[in-house]
This record gives structure tokens, sequence and C-alpha cells, in this order.
């Protein structure tokens, strides 16, 4: 949704309608999660998938046909036994989309939102899905204020505090209330898709691997940063436009810098003066991955070094050293897309084994 939403705060801003279809659930090994989105708008123009190409021809469909009658429509997709070229999830997985209208008149804050994600401002869209209450109908959600309803006053308070909760971890999620908000009741359910600022890569020492590793985190849609002491190294124009470049000591570049459980930190200047007083820093705060590149010889002196700085056990097996997986790389893009894949495999609990050695769901489901 994220990367459609630019397309789509321009039609809605023209006043042109469109269809817009939302992942809201997902079973077993679906290939997009929830909050995947496709649209279509004027002349048939399709932007966005939501299941990598299954049942797109079907959603094409449903969405031209929600924007003629106006009324939103809650689809399930599945795996199809007698025909496999039948609409359906060949992956033998299954997903839910709610498919609805949007217009300026029936959803006035998506614009609002659009801006929102394109200033990196937290916001959390909560959609009715099912139940006692309008199909379709949105709240806007930020951190100090909300815009639009869901139809019931109780059921926007209880969906404002939940909304807001869901934002602070950046997932999005299905909840269920009563008619007018009740806890413990399933009679609506509402999607929850949370809209956080992009997850910060911090890469420490300019070199050419960092170079490799920034143009690979920006694809990934982290918010990179570059820092290093040496001026002649930091420099803008070795990095993607996209990449903020830093000239500081690392440590206290990131003493100074906040941190969350999505940050990911690799330190690449394999140099103990840079490297000794960066990871005490790193290993004591919120992150996602912390990893340092060196050689095996250079990993045991490092960690002796943060060991006798007074670093304790726990806070020494954080570190991920040497970086990477074992991919056999040895250019600076091979190399970064063996870190790119331990970051993932961290993120998702992949266990970084080529898939044909496997059993069991490919897409695992996600961790919160």
């Amino acid at each position: 949704m994220r990367e459609i939403l630019p397309t789509l705060a321009g039609w809605h801003a023209n006043g042109i309608p469109f269809g817009l279809a939302t992942v809201v659930a997902v079973s077993r090994s679906a290939p997009r999660g929830p909050g995947a989105a496709m649209a279509v708008g004027p002349d048939d123009e399709v932007v966005g998938s939501v299941s990598g190409g299954c049942v797109e021809g079907a959603v094409f469909e449903l969405a031209q046909e929600v924007v003629a009658t106006g009324e939103p429509r809650l689809e399930t997709f599945g795996y199809s036994d007698e025909d496999a070229f039948a609409v359906g999830l060949t992956c033998g997985g299954e997903i839910t989309l709610l498919v609805r209208p949007v217009t300026a008149g029936s959803d006035p804050a998506f614009g609002a939102v659009a801006a929102s994600v394109a200033g990196a401002e937290p916001v959390t869209v909560a959609t009715v899905v099912d139940g006692p209450a309008p199909r379709g109908a949105t709240l806007a959600v930020w951190p100090d204020r909300a815009a639009g309803s869901l139809g019931a006053g109780g059921l926007d308070v209880a969906v404002t505090a939940d909304a807001r909760g869901e934002l602070a971890l950046g997932a999005s999620v299905l909840r269920h209330y009563g008619p007018h908000g009740e806890r413990r009741e399933d009679a609506v359910t509402v999607f929850l898709q949370s809209f956080a600022p992009p997850p910060r890569m911090l890469v420490f020492g300019a070199i050419d691997y960092a170079a490799a590793v920034a143009r690979i985190g920006d694809f990934l849609g982290y918010r990179v940063t570059v820092c290093d002491a040496r001026p002649v190294f930091a420099t803008p124009k070795r990095f993607p436009a996209a990449v903020e470049v830093v000239v500081d000591w690392p440590h206290r570049y990131l003493s100074g810098t906040d941190t969350d459980e999505r940050t990911v930190i690799c330190v690449l200047t394999h140099d103990p003066k840079f490297d000794v007083p960066l990871l005490e820093e790193a290993l004591r705060r919120p992150a996602a991955y912390i990893g340092a590149m060196g050689s095996r010889r250079t990993h045991e002196e490092r960690r002796a070094r943060l060991a006798g700085a007074g670093l304790t056990e726990a806070e020494l097996s954080r570190l991920r050293s040497p970086l990477g997986l074992d991919l056999g790389a040895r250019t600076p893009e091979e190399v970064a897309v063996s870190v790119a894949a331990e970051i993932v495999a961290l993120r998702w609990g992949g266990t970084g084994a080529p898939l044909a050695t496997t059993t069991g769901a490919i897409h695992a489901p996600a961790v919160r």
C-alpha cells in the first residue's frame, strides 16, 4: 500500500473514484501479507498487487464492480483442486480481501493519510470489514488526532485506542468488537493497517561495502544513514541519493540517535578504535539487528575487547559477527545480499537454508 499511495492520492485529489482491494487476512502459504493492496483507477489502470499474479484478474473485475455499485465486497480466494487454472492461489494458501470504492465523499481523510505516509508521520487506518457496521467505513488515527467514523461513537472510541497501540508496534491486524465497541464481543470485524515511519538502517564505515549495503537497504524500504568520521570517504556522491551521509565519530553519532526494535545497525569499519566504542553503545540499546564485518580473528579480538569493556554475555550474544549468511560472497554487492538475507531471515524467523531442503509452510506466520 505504501508504494502505491502517491498514485492513489493523485486520483483522490482529482476527484477520480477507484476500487481498492486490500488483503485483510491470510492463511498458509499466501504470497502477500495483510495490508498488500491493488487498485483499479481511470482507464482501467492497475497499480499494486495482492497475490503476485494468482487472482489479480478476478480482483480487477471486483474493483470495477464496487466502483460501479458503490458497495464494498469481502472475498476469499484459495487453491482450486478441481482446476489449477481456475481463480485461486496455486501456492495452496488463502487470502481474504476487502474490495471497496474510494471517493472524495466516502473517504475524505484519504488524502491526509497519504500525506502523512509520504511525510513519515505515523498513522493507522481502521476499516470495517464485516458485521453490523457500514462495511468499508474508515477511521484514520494519528497519535494526536483522528478523522472519519466507523458508524458508532463507542466503536470509534474503542478502535481509536487500539489503533494507537498497534501503531506503536507498526502492526496491521484484524480486531473484533461489539456494535458499540464492546471489548469481548466479535460482531464487528475491523482491519487496522498501520503506517509507521520506515525502519532505520545505520551503516558505519563509508567503504565500498557500505555503498552496496546502503543500496540494498534503501531497496528493502529502510531509511538509511551512513556515518564515518573520515570526511574524505563520507561524501554524498559515493552513495545513493536517498541515503543520508553523516561525518561524525560513529559512537558519538549513535549515542545521539534514537533507535527502536526495528532498527538495523551494520558496523563495517573493522577498526578497533571505531568498532569497540560503537558496539559498546549499540549492544546496550534497542535494535533488531547488530552486525559487524571482519575476519573470525577480528571477531574474537573485538569480542574480547568488548567483554573487557564490561559488556555482559547476554549483550554480546546480540552481535552478529561476522555479519551475513554464508553465500560464498566476494564482491561488495554479493556481501550486501548476504547481509540483507541475514536481516530478512532474522526478522521473519527464517532458517537461511535452501527451501528445497526444508518442509512445511514456506511463509511462516508473522511473529508479533
